[in-house]
């Protein structure tokens, strides 16, 4: 398999790399140091790599994954309130709008820490693997803030307001079993199984007719596309606002303050 990356700035090119198998495209985040988390870069490297991606007729499922020991733990916090999100085309809005157009299949192979926003992009993908140490959480209102991506709708509508509502309201991490219990996750596999299992996928997807496989998707998501988008720009009103509040200021002034802070030995 040849090894490639298709970079939107220098940052970009090591952070995300691709990956192309015959009619399998991978796509790889690659911050394994700071457990995947996305900046800015990321979000609008990934954004692009999708829109290739449905434009290359050669080009029929996709496989997400993530170097190292975890998935992604959400926004990168200091690049993030460099380029925060808001009401405005941010690169998180430029990422949201391209996995809401993806007609192919979307794959994701999920390990470690999926937090965040590690967590509500999953809502895009059409297969979620998750390894056996996967942690998912939703602690948007621990900073300040509401859910994103689409999640306060697409959430909701996969398990019920109330299991929704304790998940974005509380914040409480959940493992691997219980996002299978609740349908989030396709299935659970061991860790070392993970990538292989979503290429056994990926290679029975890409065998089908793509046209019909296209329509397929399309049909199955066509009633959820206006109402994702219109979420999309609700919770992106409410986090401009609440990014300008001084809860939010106070809780991402603590957290840099902690992370800046020297570590003694």
């Amino acid at each position: 398999m040849a090894t490639n990356t298709i970079p939107t700035d220098v940052a970009a090119a090591s952070e995300v790399l691709t990956e192309r198998s015959g009619a399998i495209l991978s796509i790889q985040m690659n911050r394994p140091a700071k457990k995947n988390a996305m900046t800015g870069s990321m979000y609008v490297a990934i954004a692009e790599l999708l829109d290739g991606a449905a434009r290359d007729e050669t080009v029929r499922v996709v496989v997400w994954h993530a170097a190292g020991d975890s998935f992604t733990a959400g926004n990168d916090l200091e690049d993030f309130l460099n380029t925060p999100a808001g009401v405005s085309e941010t690169p998180q809005t430029r990422l949201m709008r391209s996995l809401v157009a993806f007609e192919k299949p979307l794959i994701a192979a999920v390990k470690g820490f999926a937090l965040g926003g590690g967590t509500t992009m999953l809502n895009h993908c059409d297969f979620v693997y998750a390894g056996e140490t996967t942690r998912f959480q939703l602690p948007f209102v621990d900073l300040a803030l509401n859910p994103e991506f689409g999640s306060s709708y697409l959430l909701p509508l996969r398990i019920g307001q109330l299991r929704a509502a304790e998940m974005f309201y509380l914040g409480k991490p959940f493992d691997a079993a219980q996002a299978a219990q609740l349908g989030l996750v396709t299935r659970v596999v061991p860790d070392q199984q993970l990538l292989d299992t979503a290429y056994e996928t990926a290679k029975k997807l890409a065998e089908k007719p793509a046209h019909a496989l296209q329509a397929s998707k399309r049909l199955v998501r066509h009633a959820l596309r206006a109402q994702t988008l219109e979420a999309i720009g609700l919770e992106n009103e409410a986090f401009a606002a609440g990014l300008a509040s001084p809860e939010a200021k106070a809780v991402f002034a603590a957290f840099l303050a902690k992370s800046r802070a020297p570590r003694h030995s």
